[in-house]
């Protein structure tokens, strides 16, 4: 059984004389196209304003991108005044040598000139400004860090807390664990527990170090470190930053003095 198409004749008529002037015949498939057509071209013409003209510039997303843009156009119009300004220091210079007014021998070139002040500048930052954060920062680390003397060794020793972090796993002869396992935070700084020298730091199978640091007949062992901040045979102070977790990595740290292994859950508050 055939399906009957309905169609929808639309005519329009004059007012006065109420005589048909014309019409046409619409499906409702035909309507549903017309429709559809329609909403395509609405969204295209959409999309090829936002992409070619400025009004993009007041949409949701790309006010940042505007101001970033906006940003490194006032930087090179400072560099252009910038360099617009030596030009002109330039000319001014050429300008009196030329009428006789400055011996050229007593000229001093604008840009080396310059570049001393910015040097000078330099030096002083780094010898004030970063000296002084750093000092304050590691005499924090060491004020946060720095624990009471070791009893439980022959010679006594003010040790420093390795890291801070959360003992998960302690010693265990028995299983040949002699060291703890410590949870820490990701970007936690591991500090050297007493003076001391590198005697070692190798690389593992998992991509972390192994780091042995030994002052006398004491031994402290980093295991699982996954950042290396120092190298073999760099004497260290006690409380300086020897490597840097990254919170999936377990810190082991051992300790030795004398060939006995040291439970540091005794000799270090954590």
């Amino acid at each position: 059984m055939a399906t009957r198409r309905r169609k929808y004749r639309l005519a329009m008529l004059d007012d006065t004389t109420l005589r048909e002037v014309f019409h046409f015949r619409v499906s409702t498939l035909g309507a549903i196209s017309v429709l559809t057509l329609a909403f395509v071209l609405i969204i295209v013409s959409l999309s090829l304003l936002i992409v070619y003209t400025p009004i993009r510039n007041i949409l949701p997303g790309y006010s940042a991108s505007l101001r970033q843009q906006l940003i490194d156009e006032s930087a090179r119009i400072d560099s252009l005044q910038s360099n617009l300004l030596l030009q002109r220091q330039y000319l001014e210079i050429v300008k009196q040598v030329a009428a006789g007014d400055i011996p050229i021998d007593s000229l001093t070139n604008t840009d080396s000139l310059q570049l001393v002040e910015r040097t000078q500048i330099l030096e002083q930052r780094n010898s004030e400004v970063t000296e002084t954060f750093i000092a304050q920062y590691e005499q924090k680390e060491r004020d946060r860090l720095m624990l009471f003397d070791n009893t439980a060794t022959q010679t006594r020793r003010h040790l420093y807390r390795p890291v801070r972090g959360t003992v998960i796993q302690s010693v265990n002869p028995n299983m040949q664990q002699f060291g703890v396992s410590v949870r820490t935070a990701t970007n936690e700084n591991v500090m050297a527990t007493t003076r001391g020298t590198i005697v070692a730091a190798e690389r593992m199978a998992d991509n972390t170090f192994t780091v042995v640091l030994q002052n006398g007949s004491l031994t402290a062992v980093y295991r699982h470190l996954p950042k290396l901040m120092k190298t073999q045979g760099i004497q260290v102070e006690k409380g300086e930053v020897i490597g840097v977790t990254d919170g999936e990595h377990n810190l082991v740290f051992e300790l030795w003095d004398a060939g006995q292994w040291i439970n540091p859950e005794e000799v270090i508050v954590w």
